[in-house]
């Protein structure tokens, strides 16, 4: 059981789980690893670096910081985020316990261009299964992805759903993961339907009837976790206090995941500022 637990490590990940160390609490940082950050050539805005630096050096520079201090950080992916006494989070290879969570991965929620999905969205397409799997009991629905996430999507639906269906639009399917549903690997044309969403059409003139679609592709964002445990949500951005605070006690939310300014000096304030704040008595 941790104090608190930091998913993501970026620039606000980092500096939440320095400040939270600072104030001798017991800190786990979990991570897939380098982001957004890594594809930034040359950073040249941000305070106390008169010459460019790369994002990625920027990154590394931060986990060696982090380590220094004896904070432990674990790459492995978060795919689920609940509350049972404490915070629950599952990854592809464990499970940990907090009393707090800081969500700082970002906003890279993936919404995948294909006809249809945002014109269904609460009509029949859905971001979160243990959300919404309740509404699709003893109905046909779909989970879009190939990765982890979309895995364990999938395993949230079939105690519920008639069926689950994967479908990787046209990509190979993550290795290394028996699936034990029906995967179609098809390039995916439209969604169709009418008041609801009705049925999927392939490429390849192939069509499916569906009753759902769960949207799951790529890695879990900190607003996807956020919604699986009920925090404020407006305009796919976690809603927060001058605290840091989301709408869920003990659940934090810093950097890109809040919106506004997506800046690496915003990044950090807000990490510090999470950090300083988790758990204060």
């Amino acid at each position: 059981m941790y104090d608190v637990i930091v998913i993501g490590s970026g620039p606000a990940g980092i500096s939440a789980a320095i400040y939270a160390k600072r104030r001798r609490l017991s800190v786990l940082v979990l991570s897939k690893g380098n982001g957004a950050l890594s594809k930034t050539d040359k950073i040249e805005n941000y305070y106390g670096f008169p010459e460019p630096i790369s994002g990625e050096k920027l990154y590394k520079n931060g986990i060696h910081q982090a380590k220094n201090l004896g904070i432990e950080i674990i790459e492995d992916e978060v795919v689920s985020l609940q509350f049972i006494e404490n915070f629950e989070i599952e990854t592809v290879n464990s499970h940990y316990q907090s009393k707090a969570v800081i969500l700082a991965t970002g906003t890279n929620r993936a919404i995948p261009n294909i006809k249809g999905i945002r014109e269904f969205e609460g009509k029949g397409v859905s971001y979160c299964a243990i959300c919404d799997a309740f509404f699709y009991k003893g109905k046909d629905v779909v989970v879009v992805g190939n990765g982890n996430y979309a895995i364990h999507e999938m395993e949230q639906l079939k105690p519920v759903a008639k069926s689950v269906t994967i479908l990787t639009n046209g990509e190979p399917m993550i290795e290394n993961r028996s699936v034990d549903v029906v995967v179609n690997c098809n390039k995916i044309r439209e969604f169709r339907g009418g008041d609801k969403i009705q049925e999927v059409e392939f490429e390849d003139n192939t069509k499916q009837q569906i009753n759902g679609v769960f949207v799951a592709l790529g890695t879990a964002s900190s607003s996807d976790l956020a919604r699986k445990i009920g925090a404020r949500i407006e305009s796919n951005r976690i809603v927060v206090n001058e605290k840091m605070e989301t709408s869920v006690p003990g659940l934090f939310a810093c950097g890109d995941c809040t919106g506004g300014l997506l800046q690496i000096s915003k990044a950090v304030y807000e990490g510090a500022v999470a950090g300083l704040e988790v758990l204060k008595k």
